[in-house]
């Protein structure tokens, strides 16, 4: 299935530039792997090496390059936690600037391991209430 098809709601609210390194990162992965979640994971680890998620969507990072310790190690090294797109390898100054425009508060107190959670935090809470209501009808039915 063509990447712009199953484009991710945080993608279809990005600049044109992260979808399409995202739909070719994926589209390539297909190729290689097949269908499913290894495609997904291999076209948001390229789509974090050049922008970062801020909130609901991605931007462009001031820098290329891994965003966090999973990112940066090999392919036969042990897997870690993920940053879900925080790039924790910033400035703490560009942390404090991202925790404070996304309303995080207490965050001139926090070291850069406390930016970087409170960030996640934020941007799942953002990315959840962009998504459409449940009770709008166009969602799964809850099991029982």
């Amino acid at each position: 299935m063509p990447g712009r098809e199953v484009l991710p709601s945080t993608l279809k609210r990005s600049v044109p530039k992260a979808q399409d390194t995202w739909v070719k990162a994926h589209d390539s992965a297909v190729e290689t792997y097949g269908e499913g979640q290894r495609a997904h994971r291999t076209a948001f680890a390229a789509l974090k090496h050049s922008f970062e998620k801020v909130g609901d969507h991605w931007e462009p990072k001031g820098r290329r390059g891994p965003s966090d310790a999973q990112a940066a190690r090999g392919r036969n090294d042990p897997p870690t936690a993920t940053a879900e797109g925080v790039d924790a390898n910033a400035p703490r100054q560009h942390l404090l600037d991202l925790a404070q425009r996304l309303g995080v508060r207490g965050s001139s107190r926090m070291n850069r391991a406390e930016l970087v959670q409170a960030i996640k935090k934020e941007n799942r809470r953002e990315t959840a209430a962009a998504r459409p209501s449940r009770r709008s009808g166009s969602a799964r039915p809850r099991r029982g």
